[in-house]
């Protein structure tokens, strides 16, 4: 997680405008494109101003026809002044929650927001349809800083964005200006044991003491109901009135796979499922996000390497690729991500395993904003249990600490060795019921779960006769050796042709044998042991040895393909498109990549593929019929209408 100050970037070049020469015919032509921008963008914001009720806002300015689950309740909460907490899923449309009470309320609204990259986007977002945005931060030079200054002061900001380590600097200015409220984005940033801590929003308690009148809204995507207290008590949110949506994404699929050259794995995924399309791999250190993005660069996909070792230059050169071309793939630690605004990332790989089901909700949630079809993709294996049980042993805090990463660890590795709906104890997990998903590797193709007791007997013998025996402590592999009856040069040197258990373990092969031990070591019956991850057995495995306590253990079944397809050599439209209206949907990408690189913004705040794929299916003739497709707005009929009029009328 990133906790330091805000990256350094390079100065803004000089306005090119102070080199022109008035009477130049070039000077004129970009005047007259300037007045033609402009226009579109004035008839936007009188729609923004104009609108003096919420549904009014969302209409004109978003062009959207109704508020979801409950944003509308949200939304009227917060106008009318009172405080709120939003647990909301990613792609839920938590934005609207405070940017549409900010644009109806008095004042301008006060966003703390943790990235830099996702205040640049939302703000480039938000004055595509009309709204007027600014942010304060270091990539700004000084001029530019009190330019945003004296617009918060003149009243001419409908919303602004700030850093949470900025907020003491900005105090005495937003004391000056009229403040419509505080939005406090990915709120779960406060809770000191969750896995995106900053410290700096510890001191957010500020905006209850010195702006108390101001209404606050705290959002996050996730949040246990131990985080949501702590979020409570840490923002002195105790009057807030608490809105919590369902955790369900139906639109993802999770997937875990065992671990079997996981790399070559992520390569299938992406060239059979997501050829061409954005996503983000996770992995768990740099060395390991560096060769996996060189790696796949050879293997012909667009890969760019992400992690807080690298020159700030080179991370945002790549987060402004990934956010700004399509089909890029990240491959990042988990310093990468928190508030990424991009809606159509096609597929979210873990190539590690998580440390907590809150890390990987969070992470995974990440796929799929727009709500269409994609992909959590898991690798793992038991060198995952292993590394992660010595990192909490060896790694830093005091007992109740650790016993919570335990706890985390514990839930995190349920999931994966479950033989139920993933969803379902995805959601059960923040404590909301679901039926069977259908759409989940568990539902689509069910593992087996079998008596494994006797296996486990067997594993754990072996390690007793061992240790008892000859005082000696091994790793899964060699153990599994022994059981397989396997004569290297190891296992006949120590002797241990001579263990009564060698041979035993038969009837399941390599890969098998390796499964039950990271399922035994994920139910607590073994434990890792020492700098060279030696297991050994735990007080419950005595249960076990006894025949006191049944193991169950799941039985992989064969790979399956459960996703789509990709069509060779293509990007392909999100939607079940025919062949006319795929080639209308891709040339309005092709259309929509153009303007975005000409504006220097990201390809999805010009319009976001879920609309592209609706004016490919209704193919609109007219600006009456295409302001009718959900996502086109006042501002963007005005400025991008004609334009893809003209892509339809000539497709």
């Amino acid at each position: 997680m990133w906790t330091g100050p805000e990256p350094d970037w390079d100065e803004p070049p000089p306005d090119p405008m102070s080199e022109w020469d008035v009477h130049d015919p070039e000077m004129a032509a970009a005047l007259a494109t300037d007045a033609a921008t402009a226009a579109p963008l004035a008839t936007a914001r009188a729609a923004a101003a104009s609108s003096s009720t919420p549904l009014e806002a969302l209409t004109s300015v978003w062009g959207y026809d109704a508020f979801r689950g409950e944003q509308a309740e949200i939304i009227e909460t917060v106008t009318r002044g009172d405080d709120a907490l939003v647990l909301m899923p990613t792609g839920g449309g938590k934005s609207l929650c405070y940017q549409i009470p900010a644009l109806v309320r008095e004042g301008t609204g006060v966003v703390i927001s943790p990235l830099i990259a996702l205040m640049h986007d939302q703000v480039d977002a938000l004055e595509q349809l009309g709204v007027r945005a600014a942010f304060l931060n270091s990539t700004q030079s000084i001029d530019e800083r009190r330019d945003v200054e004296r617009r918060l002061l003149g009243g001419e900001l409908d919303l602004l964005y700030l850093a949470p380590e900025r907020l003491p600097v900005a105090a005495d200015l937003l004391d000056r200006a009229r403040i419509a409220l505080f939005a406090i984005d990915e709120a779960h940033c406060v809770a000191q044991w969750g896995h995106d801590f900053r410290p700096d929003y510890l001191g957010l308690t500020i905006l209850h003491e010195r702006w108390p009148d101001v209404p606050r809204i705290a959002l996050t995507a996730t949040a246990t109901a131990e985080t949501r207290e702590e979020i409570v008590r840490n923002l002195r949110l105790d009057g807030a009135r608490v809105f919590v949506s369902s955790f369900d994404r139906p639109n993802i699929q999770y997937r875990i796979a065992p671990k079997q050259e996981a790399r070559k794995q992520l390569l299938r995924l992406i060239k059979d499922e997501h050829d061409g399309e954005a996503g983000i791999v996770y992995c768990l250190s740099r060395a390991s996000v560096e060769k996996t993005a060189e790696w796949l660069a050879t293997q012909g996909v667009t890969a760019l390497p992400y992690h807080a070792g690298l020159p700030a230059e080179l991370r945002g050169r790549n987060q402004a690729r990934f956010l700004r071309e399509d089909g890029v793939v990240m491959v990042a630690t988990i310093a990468f991500g928190m508030g990424i605004d991009k809606p159509d990332v096609r597929f979210v790989a873990h190539l590690d395993l998580p440390k907590s089901i809150e890390g990987y909700y969070q992470e995974t949630g990440r796929a799929g904003r727009d709500g269409l079809p994609s992909t959590a993709w898991l690798a793992y294996g038991l060198q995952d249990v292993v590394q992660q049980r010595r990192m909490i042993a060896d790694g830093e805090g005091d007992a109740q600490r650790k016993r919570a990463q335990t706890l985390h660890l514990d839930a995190m590795l349920a999931l994966c060795e479950t033989v139920q709906c993933r969803r379902q104890q995805l959601l059960r997990y923040f404590g909301q019921d679901s039926e069977p998903c259908g759409n989940c590797d568990t539902c689509l193709n069910p593992p087996e779960a079998f008596d494994g007791t006797v296996p486990a007997q067997k594993l754990m013998s072996t390690i007793v006769r061992l240790q008892r025996e000859r005082g000696q402590q091994f790793g899964a592999g060699h153990l599994v050796d022994i059981l397989l009856g396997r004569e290297n040069e190891r296992v006949v040197k120590m002797r241990h042709t001579e263990l009564s258990t060698f041979g035993i373990g038969t009837e399941l092969g390599d890969a098998e044998w390796r499964g039950v031990v990271r399922q035994l070591l994920a139910q607590g019956l073994l434990q890792v042991q020492g700098e060279y991850g030696v297991l050994a057995l735990t007080e419950a495995a005595g249960e076990v040895l006894r025949g006191e306590r049944e193991v169950r253990l799941r039985r992989e079944p064969e790979r399956v393909r459960t996703a789509r397809k990709s069509r060779s050599g293509a990007s392909k439209a999100p939607l079940d498109l025919d062949e006319p209206q795929q080639a209308l949907f891709q040339q309005l990408r092709t259309w929509r990549a153009s303007v975005a690189k000409e504006q220097g913004v990201p390809a999805y705040v010009v319009f976001p593929d879920a609309t592209l794929a609706a004016i490919a299916q209704s193919r609109p003739e007219n600006r009456s019929e295409l302001s009718g497709i959900s996502g086109v707005g006042a501002a963007k009929l005005e400025r991008y209408g004609e334009a893809v009029l003209e892509v339809v009328a000539g497709a």
